[in-house]
């Protein structure tokens, strides 16, 4: 029980040595379904994308360029940056609990109206404002995954959910396959069902996520620390009975915001070193998989031959890559340690990717060949990518976590998730493997230069709390 006391000016509290000593329980298995189906929706999404960009270019309405593809790839991403920002700043004012519903709200609006697209503005419109729900979910669901979950499966925990953005793929490739077959829909109506799927994902996702309550550390930074009480109270009561034990406390004072200007000066100047290594982090992994993965399908129908309706076959394998690499080798950010497995990640996923590059550069794989390549460079690439959103998440303080994932995810996706998409729709637009492969030069030095800046300053985060790892703002 809580041995804390509560006043208007300061709260003593054990309820994260409480959540922390938890076993893993049917609640936190709720957490992660209800939440982390969000990269299930960001999987399908980018995968629909990507499928479905032969069809959006032979299509009688929309008729796109390889460029206009890209161009609605960046929409996308343009509306992610803008979307994790806005929403990010009110999930640390307004909680968790009504952003992640709010969030899912827009996202399944948005989708659904890409569906009705009549020219290439409606469609980057609509594309931009799924973004924006899907970047909201980014901060929200990130931040509250981190304050539910307990610090000793913390890393291998969210490395699985952030994998499971694949679990998504492989369901996109899957629809792709069936609603692009013309012998089923006709051209110009399948990629438009393709979007429907993802709006009857959403709803079903805000039917799961009645049963997730607010985060208890939000509530006791908030200094509402009788509902904190009792929503810890329900969280243990899927767990057998603890051992009666002294737990560390936390002393705060309960804050209802906190100034940019403190946000800046903590993000920018106390934890310097840290930003660094976030920023490098996210920025190349997101370069690297939105620059290839949103112009996968461009590459199997420009440089091989692939029909559009096939493309689907050659995302599953991919897909599955992508998966099994946080959930096999997800452990040992928890063991090992985030610095070694981060850093390591990182240089082999560069090196792999110079590497297929320049076989496909060399003409010397076929397309399957070529695919089977992208899932052993993404089973290690998918564990980087997934550490780059746990490091954001757990370093920072509780006041400012979920705006801080929403900086870095937008200043990494800005500077290398945007300019992806649109940089690889005209490399391959000239019909140069060598062009081609000149981008996935640069990727692959932006994927080693991260991993070396985490080795020398990534901290060490493995199965310790998060008020450990960064004391909050308001603690005394």
């Amino acid at each position: 029980m809580n041995e804390g006391r509560e006043n208007p000016a300061e709260i003593v509290t054990d309820i994260p040595a409480r959540l922390d000593r938890l076993p893993w329980s049917r609640f936190h298995t709720l957490v992660v379904v209800a939440l982390g189906v969000t990269w299930i929706l960001d999987g399908l999404e980018v995968t629909l994308a990507g499928a479905v960009s032969g069809a959006l270019k032979e299509s009688p309405t929309l008729r796109f360029t390889n460029t206009e593809v890209g161009m609605a790839g960046a929409a996308y991403l343009a509306g992610a940056v803008i979307g994790a920002v806005f929403f990010g700043w009110l999930t640390d004012r307004l909680g968790r609990k009504k952003l992640f519903t709010i969030t899912v709200l827009v996202y399944l609006s948005a989708t659904a109206a890409t569906a009705f697209s009549w020219n290439l503005w409606s469609f980057l419109l609509f594309r931009f404002l799924t973004g924006m729900g899907i970047g909201g979910e980014y901060t929200a669901i990130n931040s509250t995954i981190q304050e539910l979950v307990p610090a000793r499966v913390r890393g291998w925990t969210d490395l699985v959910i952030n994998g499971s953005f694949w679990v998504g793929a492989a369901i996109g490739g899957v629809a792709a396959i069936i609603v692009l077959d013309p012998a089923f829909v006709s051209p110009d109506m399948g990629w438009r069902l393709a979007f429907f799927i993802g709006a009857v994902l959403g709803l079903i996702i805000m039917i799961l996520r009645q049963w997730i309550p607010e985060s208890p550390r939000w509530l006791m930074s908030h200094g509402r620390i009788a509902e904190a009480e009792r929503i810890v109270a329900h969280i243990e009561s899927f767990s057998p009975p603890q051992p009666p034990a002294k737990l560390p406390t936390l002393t705060l004072r309960p804050r209802p915001t906190t100034p940019l200007q403190e946000v800046a000066h903590t993000l920018f100047v106390t934890h310097r070193p840290r930003t660094l290594v976030a920023l490098a982090l996210m920025s190349s992994q997101a370069f690297f998989y939105n620059a290839i993965f949103f112009t996968y399908a461009l590459v199997l129908t420009d440089f091989y031959g692939v029909p559009s309706s096939m493309i689907g076959w050659f995302i599953l394998p991919f897909a599955a890559g992508n998966f099994l690499g946080p959930v096999l080798i997800g452990r040992l950010f928890d063991t090992l340690g985030r610095r070694p497995m981060i850093a390591g990640t990182y240089i082999l996923s560069g090196l792999l990717l110079a590497g297929t590059g320049f076989l496909f550069a060399r003409e010397m794989v076929s397309a399957s060949q070529l695919t089977i390549c992208w899932s052993i460079v993404f089973f290690f690439a998918s564990a980087a990518a997934s550490s780059a959103y746990l490091t954001v998440s757990e370093t920072y303080p509780l006041e400012i976590r979920a705006l801080a994932i929403a900086v870095f995810y937008s200043l990494g996706t800005g500077l290398g998730g945007v300019a992806g998409p649109w940089l690889f729709g005209i490399l391959i637009d000239s019909g140069s493997r060598l062009s081609v492969f000149g981008g996935y030069l640069f990727g692959a030095v932006l994927m080693i230069a991260a991993g070396l800046i985490a080795w020398r300053f990534a901290i060490k985060a493995e199965r310790r709390s998060l008020e450990d790892i960064s004391r909050p703002l308001g603690a005394v």
